[in-house]
């Protein structure tokens, strides 16, 4: 489904959609409220409901809400154009997005980076390697020296167009510089949508879109675009590429498992995943079954792991257990990845620089400086990296979909779409 061929000027790519936490299930209606009664421990005092999570940005920045119904979606263009939030059961719903109140209430901007949250950013790719965006040329590429280009971390992306109840239209100019002394200029287009259940029928297909359409079934879905138009020099291999790469920071729990399908075998005395960002994963944290790899995202490990074009599937996900809910993330592949270019995301001395993941999930926990960035796990998808002439586009298309409802309806969902039962996930990861 939406496959295309990969190419170097105009690359439309990555199509995803996501379902993550409810906090409180209601079976009879299919929906979720925050139950503050029921809060108890610093984790669930840290879970807002969406209309607690709206009040609060709004004392800090104006936010823009897309709105249909009890569908809600946040964005705040002041803070490079971040979706912070959304909810599929109005003010009283669970607030999706992990939304960082610690750093927003100080005030301090961090050059290193300004984690506000947010359940979909965009960034430029590569982090790491020859031709990163994060370290200054000569530098080490470790934690003391990295910071993000402040043309992704700081500035507002202005709002265009007319406002609609139901969109929102952004832009920026961004300039960078990566650590071979390459220098960016791109015209960055950023707009926003909420999907219709028409959307989710031609998007999602017949078994999935069956089963949101039943009426136990909630979600809120929304759709942004990323157009990079080059407005600076030709881009080379021989100086660097760029992908655009989305991240999702999702508020995470003891029983949130990372399920990410692969296609393939792997190769002799090899593996299918990457995991050693970080250095290694424990075993009981990482584990793969024939056809996927499953991943601890409880926020108390700092770990990353990543699936690179010869096993990567368009599809991925997560599993909450503790507030049964689960995330899809599905994006466009090209006909055949293993012949385009994705950059390594690696940080120091790399074998290839075009060689790197497809999709990626990450769990935060201690760094090495001994500080968290926060209660969150990521699941991120990338472009293929593009050699743009002057004037030439890169577009990034991502479908967000968040779903609660009975657990039945959850597990049917999850098996349909990653392809591994809900038991099984239990059983491998939680026993």
């Amino acid at each position: 489904m939406f496959a295309r061929g990969c190419v170097s000027a105009y690359a439309v790519v990555s199509l995803c959609f996501l379902a993550v936490q409810a906090m409180f299930l209601s079976a009879a209606r299919g929906g979720e409220r925050v139950a503050p009664s029921a809060q108890s421990g610093e984790r669930e005092r840290s879970v807002m409901s969406y209309g607690e999570a709206k009040a609060f940005i709004e004392r800090y920045t104006r936010p823009v809400e897309l709105a249909r119904g009890e569908a809600r979606v946040l964005l705040a263009p002041a803070w490079q154009g971040r979706v912070m939030t959304s909810t599929c059961a109005g003010d009283a719903g669970r607030s999706f997005g992990f939304v960082h109140r610690e750093f927003i209430a100080a005030g301090t901007p961090d050059p290193r980076f300004n984690n506000y949250g947010g359940e979909e950013r965009m960034w430029l790719s590569p982090e790491g390697g020859p031709f990163s965006l994060w370290f200054k040329p000569g530098a080490a590429q470790t934690l003391e020296n990295w910071y993000t280009a402040p043309a992704l971390n700081e500035g507002e992306w202005k709002v265009v167009g007319v406002a609609e109840p139901t969109r929102c239209a952004m832009q920026a100019r961004l300039e960078l510089q990566n650590t071979a002394g390459t220098k960016f200029a791109f015209d960055l287009n950023r707009t926003v949508r909420l999907l219709s259940a028409d959307d989710g029928r031609r998007l999602l297909g017949g078994p999935i879109a069956e089963l949101l359409g039943r009426p136990a079934a909630r979600w809120v879905g929304y759709e942004s675009e990323n157009e990079l138009t080059n407005r600076g020099a030709a881009l080379s291999k021989q100086g660097g590429l760029v992908s655009i790469w989305m991240l999702g920071m999702l508020n995470s729990g003891p029983q949130t498992v990372v399920v990410v399908p692969y296609r393939g075998q792997a190769p002799a005395g090899g593996s299918v995943v990457k995991s050693d960002y970080f250095g290694a994963v424990p075993p009981e944290r990482l584990k793969t079954l024939p056809g996927a790899v499953l991943f601890r995202a409880d926020g108390q490990f700092r770990s990353k792991i990543g699936i690179g074009p010869a096993h990567a599937k368009n599809i991925l996900g997560a599993i909450d257990f503790a507030a049964p809910s689960v995330t899809l993330v599905h994006f466009d592949l090209p006909d055949d990845p293993t012949r385009c270019d994705y950059l390594n995301n690696s940080w120091g001395p790399q074998d290839d620089p075009f060689r790197g993941d497809v999709v990626n999930s990450y769990n935060d926990g201690p760094n090495d400086l001994g500080r968290r960035l926060g209660d969150f796990y990521e699941i991120e998808s990338l472009s293929p990296g593009a050699a743009l002439a002057p004037g030439e586009k890169l577009v990034h298309r991502q479908r967000t979909i968040h779903v609660t409802g009975p657990r039945e309806l959850l597990e049917e969902l999850a098996e349909r779409a990653l392809g591994v039962s809900w038991s099984a996930v239990r059983r491998e990861m939680l026993p």
